[in-house]
């Protein structure tokens, strides 16, 4: 492998990868240098540019902590987690669909009863929701394990709110009989990701934005069924259209109905304007082995 030039380079580098064990690994390391060669050839990259390329990077590794991901946030943006998502989770069009689990998901939540008021005290409108969750025949699933979690109403989560150390505005329950589940919390607010690292760069040079819609985050899991991780979102957010995690879905988009206090079908419980979420999730068999 000597004298290489721009046109013998992309195959000399493949050929060293000929004892590669692993056919699945070999792969996707061949695709990826065929497709990283092309890339640079496609636009003529120079030195200064690679220079700057590694740079950000270097940066973008260099801003990950125990607690904020910056690669995860550069394939979020860049449009690439939701597409191994959609790859991962086909579905027909009755089923609930997929979205982005985001980084705020956490294992150690509290279990509630259902109606529980899940909220940690934190101010807001008052939000209800009401769920179920079947199968593709309108059956109901008994026993699913629902997750939820969102942000308050200035668009923080539990771990991002000063002053607060328990579990708040994230749960798990449990579908009763008829396959439902609700809980009472305030109402979640649209939120900008991250934007004072490499990827806040990256955004600002694109002139993109920042701002996630509002959104409910739920995922469910039952026995025989597919793992649902998904989102709710208001139809009236301003961001539905610019999301940019690419998570927002037409089957996805719900309205969050606004009630004045002492009205409408949860008026009993409140003496303030609320929210009522209603949706019902629908989930594909696990296919058989």
């Amino acid at each position: 492998m000597r004298d290489l030039t721009s046109d013998t380079i992309t195959e000399a580098m493949i050929s060293t990868m000929r004892d590669t064990k692993d056919p699945r690994v070999a792969e996707i390391l061949e695709s990826l240098v065929r497709h990283l060669h092309a890339f640079v050839r496609d636009v003529d990259l120079t030195e200064e540019e690679w220079a700057r390329g590694v740079d950000f990077l270097t940066r973008t590794g260099q801003k990950c902590t125990s607690t904020r991901q910056e690669f995860i946030l550069l394939s979020d943006v860049l449009g690439v987690t939701m597409l191994v998502d959609a790859l991962s989770n086909q579905r027909p069009t009755e089923a609930t669909q997929n979205s982005v689990l985001g980084p705020f998901f956490r294992e150690d939540r509290p279990q509630h009863a259902d109606a529980a008021d899940i909220s940690g005290g934190l101010p807001g409108t008052p939000l209800f929701f009401e769920g179920r969750v079947v199968d593709r025949t309108g059956a109901p699933v008994e026993g699913a394990a629902v997750d939820v979690w969102h942000s308050d109403a200035d668009g923080h989560y539990d771990v991002d709110v000063p002053g607060q150390v328990d579990p708040a505005m994230r749960a798990l329950f449990r579908s009763d009989e008829t396959g439902h589940f609700g809980f009472r919390s305030i109402r979640p607010s649209s939120y900008p990701i991250p934007g004072d690292g490499p990827v806040g760069e990256l955004m600002s040079a694109t002139s993109r934005s920042l701002m996630r819609p509002a959104h409910v985050h739920l995922l469910i899991e039952a026995p025989g069924f597919q793992r649902v991780t998904t989102m709710l979102f208001p139809s009236d957010d301003p961001y539905l259209d610019t999301d940019p995690v690419f998570g927002v879905k037409e089957s996805l988009i719900e309205s969050y109905d606004t009630y004045a206090a002492d009205a409408g079908p949860c008026g009993e419980l409140t003496d303030e304007p609320y929210t009522l979420l209603r949706h019902t999730f629908v989930l594909e068999p696990r296919p058989v082995d």
